[in-house]
């Protein structure tokens, strides 16, 4: 350990020129970060060397330790005086940091730890429910050009280092009690072209069997079940109803009780029936256990409904229930003790596992939902089955986050499937499928139009790739 603290303390005096010729590398990183930790996040950076990469992401409070002495000095030379930083020398291997961050960073520092397992341990004193661990380290199919790079001087000598594959560390973390979110490779050419770079880095990176190459193996991981409710929580029940008026009642009486308190919100969609004629009947008569409200939609689109409903829900578990009940409510509870045992963070239902009844999905919408699955599942860097049925459930807290994070997005999702999955998705929430028994209608007819909104589907799935997996390290 000593030695790798004199190592690194000469690093800190002699590497000036390599930081040089390192800076397009390191402004990618950057960008790469900034696509996980949202700006005026609180941050711990452990190995944070000089202090560039954790004052870039603007934290409102940002912690950067280390155990070089003259590492910190040029870090607090430079950026002591900012506000929301702070530095200190602290060995994460031995020592426990016992405030809580939403974000803690390991930039190329599990190659110089000399027990990985430990310091992962002692980290999740510094975590809570939504912290999210950010790991980077060398892809090993580039040890030799880094010995290169070291010869040629834009690198620095490199002490004995333990260069490890993504499965060992994927096992190492799960050891520690993390789970691994999302894992990627980034980084196929370190310089900052005009051209060449974007397409290199942004695009064929991304790309199965090129994505092999990237330099950097990048991981975001979790407190593994980290359940942050404390007691039964209350529950809204969103009920987007458009040409479902025979279905009200049934709602009623197929909604089960989830936590301390479920609440339904029926939320009417310029409907050409009886529908909001039918929700008000149904409300002022209903004797039952749930809490009850009722309301038209001011806008057009599935997706403006549930904003609406979300907006005025009074629970802290927020779920849509498609009106047309062709996912059972019955199922509603495993979408429930999903969420609140900490399994997941995102829960979203999946009508593909199961044999589904005879008239519940056509032939070509099933293909397209399966289509748009794999689409959505490469874009997410999760697994989603179903991405497009309408049962999905998450925390209030977690939603009025995702609000803010897909203001980047624009208003181009009108039925919200897309919208929930992509905010999940930036927030590096852990998204899981519950598998639902699709059934036949028994009242009405879909308001889904298989050609028309499938190209809106489409245009909404390239939207995605380009926004979220090609641009995002720009």
């Amino acid at each position: 350990m000593t030695d790798s603290r004199a190592h690194f303390d000469w690093v800190a005096a002699n590497d000036t020129r390599a930081r040089a010729a390192q800076v397009d590398f390191h402004a990618q990183l950057l960008r790469h970060f900034r696509h996980h930790i949202p700006e005026g996040s609180r941050v711990l950076e452990c190995g944070c060397g000089v202090g560039d990469l954790l004052a870039g992401l603007r934290p409102v409070q940002g912690v950067g330790v280390d155990f070089s002495a003259e590492m910190l000095m040029k870090a607090r030379a430079r950026y002591g005086a900012r506000s929301g930083l702070e530095f200190r020398q602290l060995d994460v291997q031995v020592e426990t940091i016992s405030e809580k961050f939403d974000h803690i960073v390991l930039d190329y520092l599990t190659g110089y730890l000399s027990d990985i397992q430990t310091t992962l341990q002692k980290l999740q004193a510094a975590s809570h429910a939504r912290t999210r661990l950010h790991i980077t380290t060398l892809n090993t199919l580039w040890l030799h050009p880094l010995e290169l790079a070291v010869g040629l001087g834009a690198v620095m000598p490199q002490p004995p280092s333990n260069w490890l594959s993504h499965q060992d560390l994927f096992n190492l973390l799960a050891l520690s009690g993390w789970e691994v979110v999302s894992f990627e490779r980034v980084q196929l050419f370190p310089f900052n072209w005009p051209l060449l770079s974007p397409l290199l880095n942004n695009v064929l990176v991304r790309l199965p069997l090129v994505r092999h190459f990237g330099i950097t193996l990048s991981i975001t991981a979790r407190p593994r079940s980290p359940s942050p409710v404390s007691g039964e929580v209350s529950c809204s029940v969103i009920v987007p109803a458009r040409n479902e008026s025979g279905n009200i009642r049934a709602a009623l009486d197929r909604i089960p009780t989830l936590g301390r308190r479920t609440e339904i919100i029926f939320v009417e969609g310029n409907s050409r029936d009886d529908t909001w004629a039918a929700i008000q009947r149904e409300v002022a008569d209903y004797k039952g256990p749930h809490l009850l409200q009722a309301m038209k939609q001011p806008g057009r689109g599935k997706w403006d409904a549930v904003r609406a409903g979300f907006s005025v829900a009074r629970g802290d578990v927020l779920v849509i229930q498609d009106g047309d009940l062709t996912a059972p409510p019955e199922d509603l509870p495993k979408f429930y003790d999903t969420l609140v045992n900490g399994t997941a963070e995102f829960i979203n239902g999946s009508r593909l596992v199961y044999p589904m009844e005879a008239r519940a999905m056509r032939f070509l919408n099933l293909l397209g939902n399966k289509f748009f699955a794999i689409a959505l599942s490469y874009v997410l860097g999760q697994a989603v089955k179903d991405s497009l049925c309408g049962t999905k459930m998450l925390l209030r807290s977690d939603y009025e986050r995702l609000l803010r994070r897909i203001v980047e997005l624009g208003d181009f999702d009108p039925f919200g499937d897309f919208n929930l999955l992509f905010g999940a998705a930036l927030l590096d929430l852990r998204i899981r499928d519950v598998p639902v028994r699709y059934k036949d209608r028994t009242y009405g007819e879909t308001n889904i139009s298989r050609f028309t909104h499938g190209w809106l589907l489409l245009r909404m799935t390239w939207f995605a790739l380009w926004r979220l997996k090609f641009r995002k390290s720009q």
